[in-house]
């Protein structure tokens, strides 16, 4: 019997139409924009000026902070600008842009295909890597990896639960990454067990990838701590908490994290680009993103380099079609609209979607019939339709009580709602504000 998470939760259609696609290498760009802050916490600190020669590899921003990453130059070439530059959104950002000349690498990166399978590092050794390395999570969230290795005291990492799950319904990057690198995923898996010191991993997948669920099942053999947990297919399963519970069966506890319960989630790509970073001195210069779309001539899976403009992606699988009324950055659940296809590829670009014109206009929003379909299919148990009223007038002491922070930002409830209301919407706003007044109310306490 396939496990899986037990509250709420839905059955998206599936448009996995660049499954089949195997990854290709994207052309450098002409002019790298690479963004200072690619992660949740403080801004890199730049540590390159203009005119500056740099090297694909080298550091050219440094972690400001514990919760922070370093920034590594995607290409070789000559910094033109130490400046803002706008982001997906429009909105300027600090970032460095590199004029790529030729394809020079530092000379600490190994850049065979030779398979490192020993690692004979201590978990110093390792969390120092994977530290300056600049990892962060790949499946989007981009939260700092060293971070979520360093478990806090008090706790203690019983298991390693790694993310294959891609619940996305466009997304093909992580299954794509399976099959043809199944292999490091498996030794970068090894690798944080033992920078956690825990002796049991999982790799959960959804049963509509049987070739990952295959192929990676035959490789794990070798690792006997290493268990492959195929899942039924249900959004959002790719979150942690329900991942956790789909794997465990454990409940990480309102406001909680899941080293409450024993467990820390990476994804695949990033136990990809932990191999990579320990076993082949990589740091976090590229990723796999897929672009996809029905209205697109030829979605792909593709390995770019960071700091790509996304319109250049768009116009390798095809151009820009007559009919496409929307590009989102991610997939369509949890996705975001792109104001600006000038904007650069991160490192939590997992993939580009293209709508079409039908399909991106939102229908003209009801009045809420209390059919309560929002409050059944919530996999955190909250209901959505007092959230977003709350949010909507303002009255954030009760939206606090109502747990507005537990809310992962699925889109569940929007999706499902028969009154198409933007519920989502005003959550995310009402969320963000209790955030702020959350934060600034224990940095009172502490003074």
């Amino acid at each position: 019997m396939l496990k899986g998470f037990s509250k709420g939760g839905i059955h998206t259609p599936e448009y996995k139409i660049s499954k089949a696609e195997a990854i290709a290498d994207f052309p450098l760009p002409e002019i790298a924009v690479v963004p200072l802050s690619q992660h949740i916490g403080a801004p890199a600190a730049a540590c390159v000026k203009k005119g500056d020669a740099v090297r694909v590899g080298q550091v050219i921003g440094t972690a400001a902070g514990f919760v922070s990453s370093n920034i590594h130059a995607p290409v070789s070439g000559t910094v033109v600008a130490v400046d803002a530059t706008p982001d997906t959104g429009g909105i300027r950002r600090p970032s460095i842009s590199i004029r790529a000349e030729g394809d020079v690498w530092i000379d600490t990166i190994d850049r065979s295909d030779r398979l490192v399978k020993t690692c004979d590092l201590s978990k110093e050794e390792i969390f120092k890597k994977i530290t300056e390395a600049g990892l962060v999570g790949m499946g989007g969230a981009t939260f700092p990896t060293h971070v979520k290795l360093a478990v806090p005291a008090g706790k203690t990492a019983e298991m390693l639960i790694v993310n294959g799950v891609e619940c996305e319904p466009f997304l093909t990057a992580d299954h794509r990454l399976m099959l043809e690198k199944g292999a490091e995923i498996l030794v970068g898996v090894d690798i944080l067990a033992k920078a956690l010191g825990t002796q049991k991993a999982y790799i959960g997948i959804e049963n509509n990838k049987p070739d990952a669920i295959e192929r990676l099942t035959q490789l794990a053999v070798e690792y006997p701590h290493i268990e492959i947990v195929p899942l039924r297919v249900r959004y959002p399963q790719g979150g942690e908490k329900q991942l956790i519970e789909a794997i465990t069966g454990r409940e990480v506890p309102s406001g909680g994290l899941p080293i409450d319960v024993g467990a820390v989630v990476q994804n695949v790509g990033t136990a990809f680009a932990v191999y990579e970073a320990v076993q082949k001195n990589k740091p976090l210069i590229e990723r796999i993103v897929t672009v996809t779309g029905r209205c697109l001539a030829r979605p792909s899976n593709l390995r770019v380099r960071i700091g790509t403009p996304i319109a250049s992606l768009i116009e390798y699988c095809g151009g820009f079609p007559e009919d496409a009324g929307k590009v989102v950055g991610g997939g369509p659940m949890m996705g975001r609209a792109i104001a600006n296809l000038d904007a650069p590829v991160t490192k939590g670009t997992s993939g580009i979607l293209l709508i079409r014109e039908k399909g991106a206009v939102r229908k003209m929003p009801q009045r809420c019939i209390k059919c309560a379909k929002c409050v059944s299919i919530c996999t955190m148990g909250l209901e959505p339709y007092l959230m977003s009223k709350l949010a909507k007038m303002g009255r954030f002491d009760e939206l606090e009580a109502a747990h507005v922070t537990d809310c992962i930002e699925c889109g569940s409830c929007s999706y499902t709602c028969p009154a198409m209301l933007p519920l989502l919407d005003y959550i995310r706003l009402g969320k963000t504000e209790v955030a702020k007044r959350v934060r600034a109310r224990k940095t009172q306490e502490k003074k």
